[in-house]
């Protein structure tokens, strides 16, 4: 019976760790859209709001840093556990990095607000680039939660699409600071910001390859998309 007690508490554990990585991630998650709603309408008030809920995601993987430490200390956990918490240490890691990408949108976006400009950029392949970036980080959150190793592929094709996106976005605004000199600032920021999409998508995939790591015990980082799909769908 004691040791039954142990498993329970254990599991709980581990079930509360999980519980707070997937937070984490709706908090960024939710960053990400403010973030961009805030500079497609140019609302000052939005863009505190997503820097202010930096402080929590921080807090959080202060937290699940803290929880795992404790776990792996106290539990000495083994395989399948062991990779899940060296997972989720490594998840919550790229999760704030997102929430630094989104407030730096933020930032962006009030900049836009307090500004007068001559000329205002147009944020349509921008909100593209964005959405699909929020959706890779769904769908990897979502393959965290049910152990889902196949996601990966899916996701890094959508992140292949992201950097066609970025390059593209990239050619056009040179070009318009080439045939108009006074976007060259405007223009220059707007690359700050599709960068910052563009690592928001890379941090997407990472946390994809970690659920492979998880689920499957192999490390898929750097490789082709052949090996990464015979990985994934492996048994």
């Amino acid at each position: 019976m004691q040791n039954e007690h142990i498993f329970k508490q254990y599991d709980a554990e581990l079930e509360n760790v999980r519980a707070k990585v997937l937070e984490m991630g709706s908090l960024v998650e939710q960053q990400i859209v403010d973030a961009l709603e805030a500079l497609v309408s140019s609302d000052s008030a939005l863009a505190n709001a997503v820097i202010k809920k930096d402080h929590r995601v921080n807090a959080l993987e202060v937290q699940v840093d803290e929880d795992c430490s404790h776990i792996i200390a106290r539990r000495q956990p083994a395989a399948g556990d062991l990779r899940m918490i060296l997972m989720m240490v490594k998840t919550i890691t790229d999760l704030e990095r997102i929430g630094d990408e989104a407030t730096k949108i933020a930032r962006f976006a009030k900049k836009i607000c307090e500004t007068d400009r001559m000329w205002s950029p147009r944020f349509a392949e921008i909100k593209a680039m964005a959405n699909l970036t929020r959706d890779m980080l769904r769908m990897a959150l979502d393959a965290f939660a049910r152990s889902d190793a196949t996601k990966v592929l899916d996701i890094a094709h959508m992140d292949e699409q992201v950097d066609e996106q970025f390059h593209l976005t990239m050619r056009q605004l040179i070009t318009f600071m080439l045939e108009d000199p006074r976007t060259i600032s405007m223009s220059l920021e707007v690359m700050f910001v599709a960068k910052a999409i563009e690592r928001i998508g890379d941090h997407a995939k990472n946390i994809s390859e970690y659920v492979v790591y998880m689920v499957k015990g192999k490390d898929v980082r750097h490789i082709s998309m052949e090996e990464m799909e015979q990985e994934a769908l492996r048994p």
